[in-house]
């Protein structure tokens, strides 16, 4: 199980939403909450024949294994045995090649949906696997075929064959599920075989930081260790979820489980069983979110949107003459509610597709038509950027901003390993206290332009920090260059 700080990936994940109905009262649209099902039984039966386990034989890798149980056991107890197969491998000892190290295995779970053997479960749980084997509720077991994988959204598709049909279950609209609704869980935890777990959708639109683009599911549903891939169904038996991570201090279920949304997952499987991998739009922006001060910088009357801080070269935003500064409010008249949708819009546009955005750009919408290159493995649709400069430089002390600011000179510029084609004032001191500080502005930052002027000087910073304050804004936009990456940094400047 892959930890992500205290995200565990789950080895299996699975949950049931049930759509609660709406009722009228007055003019009113009310959706009140569904009542306790008496009991999953029914939708158990129904749907658990296509719930598989899945398990893996992969390369003995150094530092392998399960860990430790989350509980113990009694001595003596009569599952003692059973449960050895999740305890730590031996560890590689001194001198033992790798050759001759027991292969590794892993254990998750999957949905058959397709009747002809088509079985999705989780990229992690079948990643670097030398052999598959898929067991069904019955027992039979079959050897599986990979046909695809997508690390991105974590999802693969694996192909069984057999005598006749297999028992299938289908993907339900995500988008139609509600926070409180029901929803259940069929998977392999800890290798027991079918286990069917219940609870609500606890949240939506979750982001883990497990990839670019997470828009997770969250439920109380019970999943452990070895539920990555199974199913989440609402009550309809419809799978609504890929269960894929959990939140867990233990390795336990804590009540706090993450699946895929169904709708993300139907794209990405289809792609997989057409061939074999999965093709997304890209722009070549490198985009930030849009906070208060931003807005009001622009003159957007909310936050909202992606915020363009760098266009990459002979990309297909350069070609359209999309600009460092717009903000992307629409792709084909669909909203960006906030910056971390845009990736998962063009994502879904297929290569070579126009389409229009609206950005915002000198304080009104503008339209710019944009042919959607193909994505490669490399290219990203967004970026953070990080990292830190340190150094003694004496400078000019800015009250307005709370930080300390020098020129950029050919001693700057080799103490700092500035390149040669940027230009601007370099920051060599924050203030932990001040409003640079506040707005994430860093040492090391260079500072290219202040109220969409270029500077060169700390004076030209002031000046136009002097000028915001006169005009009664509330903050000064900046242009920042870190290391190599550009953004936008609103920072307040007070009365004044």
């Amino acid at each position: 199980m892959r930890n992500l700080k205290l995200m565990a990936r789950a080895g299996a994940l699975a949950t049931v939403a049930a759509l609660a109905g709406a009722s009228m009262v007055g003019s009113t649209t009310v959706a009140p909450a569904a009542p306790a099902p008496e009991s999953f039984s029914a939708l158990a039966k129904q749907v658990s024949g296509a719930v598989v386990n899945v398990s893996t034989t992969q390369k003995a890798r150094p530092s392998q294994g399960m860990g430790e149980m989350p509980f113990d056991l009694p001595e003596g107890s009569p599952f003692e045995d059973f449960f050895k197969q999740f305890r730590n491998q031996t560890p590689r000892h001194q001198g033992q090649g790798e050759q001759n190290m027991p292969p590794a295995h892993a254990l998750g779970s999957g949905f058959i949906i397709d009747s002809a053997g088509y079985v999705v479960t989780n990229n992690h749980v079948i990643d670097e696997a030398t052999d598959i084997q898929v067991t069904l509720t019955g027992g039979e077991q079959y050897k599986a075929k990979l046909v695809g994988t997508d690390a991105k959204t974590d999802l693969a598709l694996l192909k069984i064959e057999g005598s006749g049909s297999f028992p299938s279950v289908t993907f339900g609209d995500s988008d139609l599920s509600q926070v409180g609704d029901w929803v259940m869980a069929v998977g392999n935890p800890f290798g027991l075989g079918g286990t069917v777990t219940a609870g609500i959708i606890s949240a939506r639109g979750r982001n883990i930081n497990a990839g670019p683009f997470d828009d997770f599911l969250q439920t109380d549903a019970s999943i452990n260790q070895g539920n990555s891939g199974g199913p989440m169904f609402n009550t309809k038996g419809e799978v609504i979820g890929v269960n894929t991570a959990i939140f867990s201090p233990s390795g336990g279920s804590v009540g706090i489980g993450f699946a895929i949304p169904s709708n993300l997952a139907r794209e990405v499987v289809a792609q997989l069983k057409d061939k074999g991998s999965v093709e997304r739009g890209w722009l070549g922006v490198q985009i930030q979110q849009v906070t208060p001060e931003l807005a009001d910088s622009f003159g957007l009357d909310k936050a909202h949107g992606a915020l363009v801080a760098e266009v990459q070269p002979n990309s297909p935003a350069a070609k359209a003459d999309l600009q460092q500064g717009d903000v992307i409010i629409a792709l084909d008249g669909k909203d960006v509610p906030e910056m971390r949708q845009l990736p998962r819009m063009v994502a879904a546009v297929p290569a070579g597709k126009k389409v229009t955005l609206t950005v915002w750009r000198d304080g009104k919408e503008v339209a710019v038509p944009v042919t959607v290159a193909k994505m490669k493995d490399e290219e990203r649709l967004a970026a953070n950027v990080g990292g830190d400069e340190s150094g003694d430089v004496e400078g000019h002390s800015s009250e307005a901003l709370g930080a300390t600011l020098v020129a950029i000179t050919p001693d700057i510029r080799s103490q700092y390993n500035l390149e040669e084609d940027v230009n601007g004032v370099l920051v060599v001191d924050i203030d932990p206290s001040g409003p640079a500080a506040e707005q994430g502005l860093r040492v090391g930052d260079v500072i290219e332009s202040a109220a969409k002027k270029k500077v060169n000087t700390p004076a030209d910073v002031e000046a136009a920090a002097d000028k915001a304050r006169k005009d009664k804004q509330a903050a000064v936009l900046l242009l920042v260059n870190r290391q190599g990456s550009s953004l936008y940094v609103a920072v307040k400047v007070g009365e004044a």
